[in-house]
C-alpha cells in the first residue's frame, strides 16, 4: 500500500537473477556469488523428500576465456563433493554412530550411456541403478533429447547449456550430484547444476522447446546481447543434506514444514517426528 498502486515483479527464477546480478554487480571473471534461499513452492508435489517449502544453498561463477568445456564442469563438480565428503566426516565426529558411505570418487556418467546400458528402466530407475554400484555419481547431460526420443529429465532452455557437443561428441554441459541414501535405499539428488547458456546455445533451446518467444523478454534480450558473463553455478538442497548427514527419511525431521493429515498420522504411528 505504500507503492502508490505501482506494479513490481517478484523474482521467480533464482538461476537468471544470480546470472545478471553478477553483471549488474560487476564482479570480476573468477569471482562470483552465493544466496541463501528460503522459497515457498506451493504447487510441488509433497512426498517424503519434497516439501513446499525449499531451502538451498545457490551459487554462481563468473568463468575465465577457455572454460566452456566438460573437463572444467568436472573440475567443479569434484570440488563441490569433496566438501560433502569432508562434512560428512565432520558429522561423524560428532555423532560416532552415523558411518561414513560416500565413496572416495565420484563417478561420471553420461545420460547416454545410461540409457544404452538400460533401455528398458525408466530415467529414475536407471539413477538407481547407477548409484547403487557406483556409491555417488554427476549424471551428465540434462534436458537433451536420447536415442530413444525421450530426455532424461526436464530442464528450462534457458538455464543450462544441454545441447552442446563437448569433446567427446556429446551432448550437456549440466548434471546433477547423486549420492545414495542408505536409509531410503534410493538415489538421493543432492546438486543440480551446469555451465549456463550463451546467446548460442539459448536460441537452439528456446528454438527445441518451442519458445522461441522468450526471446523479448528483459533477461533474455540482454543476455542475447552479450551484457552477461559466461558463468556456471547450481544450487545444494540444504534440508536434504541434513536428511543424509542426519540419516532421516523424512524431509520434515530437518525442517518446519506443512503436511498432509494422513502423512502426519503415518508417521506419528511410524516414529517419525515430524518438525
Amino acid at each position: 500500500k505504500n507503492l502508490g498502486g505501482r506494479e513490481v515483479e517478484l523474482v521467480q527464477s533464482l538461476a537468471k537473477w544470480k546470472r545478471m546480478a553478477l553483471a549488474d554487480y560487476g564482479l570480476e571473471r573468477g569471482c562470483g556469488l552465493y544466496t541463501d534461499m528460503n522459497a515457498i513452492r506451493p504447487d510441488d508435489a509433497i512426498d517424503n523428500i519434497h516439501s513446499i517449502y525449499v531451502d538451498q544453498w545457490d551459487w554462481e561463477l563468473i568463468m575465465k576465456p577457455g572454460q566452456r568445456n566438460l573437463e572444467f564442469l568436472k573440475f567443479i563438480v569434484r570440488k563441490i563433493y569433496n566438501v560433502l565428503k569432508r562434512t560428512e566426516f565432520i558429522v561423524r565426529e560428532h555423532y560416532p554412530q552415523i558411518d561414513t558411505a560416500l565413496p572416495e570418487e565420484l563417478t561420471f556418467v553420461h545420460t547416454e550411456d545410461a540409457q544404452a546400458e538400460f533401455p528398458g528402466l525408466q530415467p529414475k530407475e536407471r539413477e538407481r541403478e547407477l548409484v547403487k554400484r557406483y556409491g555417488a555419481v554427476f549424471l551428465i547431460g540434462i534436458g537433451g533429447t536420447l536415442a530413444d526420443g525421450a530426455i532424461h529429465d526436464g530442464r528450462a532452455p534457458d538455464y543450462d547449456d544441454w545441447s552442446t557437443p563437448t569433446a567427446e561428441a556429446r551432448k550437456g554441459l549440466n548434471g546433477d550430484i547423486l549420492i545414495w541414501n542408505p536409509v531410503l535405499e534410493d538415489s538421493f539428488e543432492i546438486s543440480s547444476m551446469g555451465i549456463r547458456v550463451d546467446a548460442d546455445s539459448l536460441s537452439r533451446q528456446l528454438a527445441d522447446r518451442g519458445c522461441e518467444e522468450r526471446k523479448n523478454l528483459y533477461w533474455h534480450k540482454r543476455l542475447l546481447a552479450g551484457e552477461f558473463p559466461q558463468s556456471i553455478g547450481g544450487g545444494i538442497g540444504q534440508s536434504r543434506l541434513c536428511m543424509y548427514y542426519l540419516r532421516k527419511g523424512h524431509i520434515g525431521e530437518v525442517q518446519s514444514s506443512l503436511w498432509q493429515d494422513d502423512v502426519s498420522e503415518f508417521c506419528r504411528k511410524a516414529g517419525i517426528p515430524l518438525m
